[in-house]
């Protein structure tokens, strides 16, 4: 049975792609801001000891603003890399945390179901990750834009987070990972890399990450089609 499940939410990066004033975590959607929905959603998760929201430098007083009164979640500056911010935020997580999940702060549609179904597959495997089968051909194109291969999509998954770890697993990956100076394209290639293999479980197609405007349209056209999720206060097995 899970005792205590940390969280870290990564908000450091700047989303240039985006064209706008604000970063990505704080743009409105339907009204509210993007990372809002994240921890809204793990608040209501009764087993979530701590959550640390991870910011840039220059607006952790900005988040702080807009962070609920909670005892559990905490706010620091992240570094250079994301790699280095999420590591930031492991650090601030207690000893006896069990497992930890890794969010991206700009995915606002994350349904309580799949933390529960990560969460059981990491209690198991030690690391579990959400992945959805790609649905475009891929191709491998060279430096001069000619195609080398196309890729065989029926093993190809597109991950998305959170990622859900064995917390002290996850810190001995990365406390190794700083000492080589490796870093990897995710967590799970740390986990991959340092501890061992990684499980994916069926990710949710609606659980995109804001990272143009046009993402804005689809997270709203979603938001208005989807109803109140029936797993957000259920018991932990």
């Amino acid at each position: 049975m899970v005792r205590a499940l940390g969280v870290v939410i990564a908000a450091a990066g700047r989303g240039t792609r985006m064209n706008l004033p604000v970063n990505k975590q704080y743009v409105k959607l339907a009204g509210k801001p993007v990372i809002m929905y994240s921890l809204e959603l793990f608040t209501r998760l009764e087993k979530v000891t701590r959550i640390v929201v991870v910011a840039h430098p220059e607006e952790v007083g900005y988040c702080r603003s807009l962070v609920p009164a909670d005892g559990r979640i905490t706010i620091v500056p992240g570094g250079k890399e994301r790699q280095d911010s999420v590591y930031a935020g492991l650090r601030q997580l207690d000893s006896d945390t069990q497992l930890v999940a890794v969010h991206d702060g700009a995915r606002p549609l994350l349904r309580a179901e799949m933390v529960y179904e990560l969460v059981r597959a990491a209690s198991q495997q030690g690391a579990a990750i959400p992945g959805v089968p790609v649905k475009d051909t891929l191709k491998e194109v060279d430096g001069n834009g000619l195609v080398v291969s196309t890729c065989k999509r029926d093993r190809l998954y597109s991950i998305q987070t959170p990622q859900v770890f064995d917390y002290r697993r996850l810190m001995e990956a990365y406390r190794r990972a700083v000492a080589e100076k490796f870093y990897g394209t995710d967590d799970a290639s740390l986990f991959e890399h340092y501890c061992g293999p990684v499980v994916v479980v069926p990710g949710d197609y609606r659980n995109i990450k804001i990272t143009t405007p046009e993402d804005l349209i689809i997270a709203e056209a979603f938001l208005r089609s989807e109803r109140r999720d029936p797993f957000a206060n259920r018991h932990w097995l």
